[in-house]
């Protein structure tokens, strides 16, 4: 009874795994910390402030945007914004082309990039590494680069003012197909091989298998790729010369265009419209597409 006692109480002093576990650090140091917050708070103001004064404006009368000192608050809210600007430019219409152009130019640059993405990860072919280095350098030059080469293609096909014009030329994406390059690497090629020895071909592998366990960074490209193309203001500007093909942000351009420079309430309330939607989709994914885009990083 003793020996047992003697044995136990040394155990019962010593620190659990769980107990060392919980240990901290040194403490950071007040300044430190006083710095730090003031640098969160003034990057979160940086980024939020502009936008409280797009949607705050767009609700304002006309009288109170361009009073001084300014109304962080708007004393009265009215929606005359948003209804002079949709009659002010065939706003059905700019959603309508941005709708189908980012629809069907992300469906298509996914559907591209998840093909090149297998072929360079699951597929030996001659020159794969030429091919490979050839794609990502693309990634360094400016899309500006190709605009003239691009539009000279497409006046040359006759796509000018078309949806194909507007889609085709921006399918090809060296950035999505890398970030599905770099999440297949990390699937076990042992499941392949197992499907290949059952009679499953490249195109069965790929939609069986890879695709679904690839679907988190599918998810989050699409969701990058979309975001790009609804913004995206330089092609369809130069691309398209009638207001029947403009997409959302270069109806922002011609919104202004009727509104001048004097009614800026109008041309807020234009800026939601364009804005709104992608502002939406990202708050509601934002942990999805970061948690994708470093799901890739370790294996």
């Amino acid at each position: 009874m003793s020996t047992l006692t003697a044995d136990a109480a040394p155990r019962t002093g010593a620190p659990t795994p769980r107990n060392r576990g919980r240990s901290r650090g040194p403490r950071r140091p007040l300044w430190a910390t006083i710095l730090l917050t003031a640098g969160v708070l003034g990057t979160i103001a940086l980024f939020l402030v502009p936008l409280y004064w797009l949607f705050s404006s767009s609700l304002k009368p006309h009288q109170d945007i361009y009073s001084w000192p300014l109304h962080w608050i708007p004393g009265s809210l009215t929606f005359d914004n948003f209804t002079e600007a949709w009659s002010s430019a065939p706003f059905d219409r700019f959603f309508l082309n941005s709708i189908v152009t980012t629809g069907a130019g992300t469906f298509l640059e996914i559907s591209l990039a998840i093909l090149c993405a297998y072929a360079f990860v699951f597929v030996d072919f001659r020159y794969k590494k030429i091919a490979f280095g050839l794609i990502i350098a693309s990634m360094m030059l400016p899309g500006h680069v190709t605009l003239i080469v691009n539009y000279i293609t497409v006046a040359n096909l006759g796509w000018l003012n078309s949806y194909a014009g507007l889609v085709l030329p921006g399918v090809a994406s060296a950035f999505a197909m890398f970030l599905l390059y770099q999440f297949m690497r990390t699937i076990d090629r042992d499941i392949l091989q197992a499907a290949e020895i059952d009679g499953a071909g490249h195109l069965r592998r790929m939609l069986t298998i890879v695709v679904p366990l690839t679907s988190p960074m599918i998810l989050t490209a699409t969701l990058i790729v979309m975001v790009g193309k609804w913004n995206e203001y330089v092609w369809p500007l130069i691309v398209t010369s009638t207001a029947s093909m403009r997409t959302l942000p270069v109806g922002l351009l011609f919104l202004r265009s009727q509104e001048g420079y004097s009614n800026w309430g109008v041309i807020m309330a234009g800026a939601v419209f364009v804005s709104l939607p992608m502002l939406i989709l990202f708050f509601l994914a934002q942990k999805r597409i970061i948690g994708g885009l470093t799901a890739g990083a370790l294996k």
